[in-house]
């Protein structure tokens, strides 16, 4: 993983804005960022393409030189899709979808978290719409937690590793909007979070941080961790890894209120 540099820069295009990362560019030779770097059909055309499925309308896996980068399309979900599909009111360029998630991903990063450095956002805005894309660094090689349950591969050190690791984000106020078992990653080190989209910096508190853990337990069990035998689920699942997210949460505020570190 190539570490997040903070030199974010802005680039005007014919009908919105692009912020990258300078370094990211800099890597593919060139000083501007190529509006055509968001165009999933070129990356197709010269083979450089692989879906990679996940969210709403998937998401293109790209290689871009010696990089692997995510493409991903802001799609929007509900009843509200049938209408406006994948078009968001404008409200200044800051708070768009795709320039408000690039700017958190990068303050997560720099802050420590296990998150995919940010590549580039971009609006192109039309009227009273947007419409966004982003793009961040791949991980690898690392599974989602969606897929170590298909596999049978959760056992209780595992739903340790998952509690202890969405506390350090806990401790830090960083709050995921759809904390599910697809936007779980884990590989041989670490626990990552993927898609803060909606996400936010918050004050810690237990409310919000219980209300993500309860939409990441409904979603393992909506994927049948629990079909089987709920108590077993509870007992070599979701408790080991509550009990985890508690003894981390408390240890890193005590580092934090101690001046002694922390994520």
């Amino acid at each position: 993983m190539i570490p997040a540099t903070g030199e974010a820069k802005v680039q005007a295009t014919n009908d919105g804005a692009i912020v990258f990362d300078a370094a990211a560019a800099a890597r593919a030779g060139v000083a501007r960022f190529d509006p055509a770097w968001f165009d999933p059909e070129q990356w197709r055309a010269r083979g450089l393409a692989t879906e990679h499925g996940g969210g709403r309308g998937g998401v293109l896996r790209v290689h871009a030189g010696d990089d692997e980068w995510l493409l991903r399309h802001y799609h929007r979900g509900g009843m509200v899709a049938r209408v406006l599909g994948d078009r968001y009111l404008w409200n200044g360029a800051e708070r768009t979808r795709g320039f408000a998630e690039f700017h958190l991903l990068a303050e997560l990063a720099r802050r420590g978290l296990a998150v995919p450095n940010p590549i580039a956002a971009r609006y192109r805005r039309s009227g009273v719409h947007y419409r966004a894309d982003l793009i961040t660094h791949y991980i690898a090689p690392a599974q989602t937690l969606a897929e170590r349950l298909r596999a049978g591969a959760i056992d209780p050190p595992t739903a340790e590793r998952v509690g202890a690791g969405i506390a350090e984000f806990h401790a830090a106020g960083a709050y995921h909007a759809d904390l599910n078992a697809h936007n779980v990653l884990l590989d041989s080190r670490r626990v990552w979070l993927v898609d803060f989209d909606r996400g936010a910096l918050r004050s810690p508190a237990k409310s919000w941080q219980l209300a993500t853990l309860a939409r990441l337990r409904r979603s393992l069990v909506k994927l049948g961790a629990a079909r089987d035998n709920e108590q077993a689920f509870d007992r070599e699942c979701w408790q080991p890894l509550m009990a985890a997210w508690e003894r981390t949460l408390g240890r890193v505020g005590v580092q934090a209120a101690t001046g002694r570190g922390g994520p």
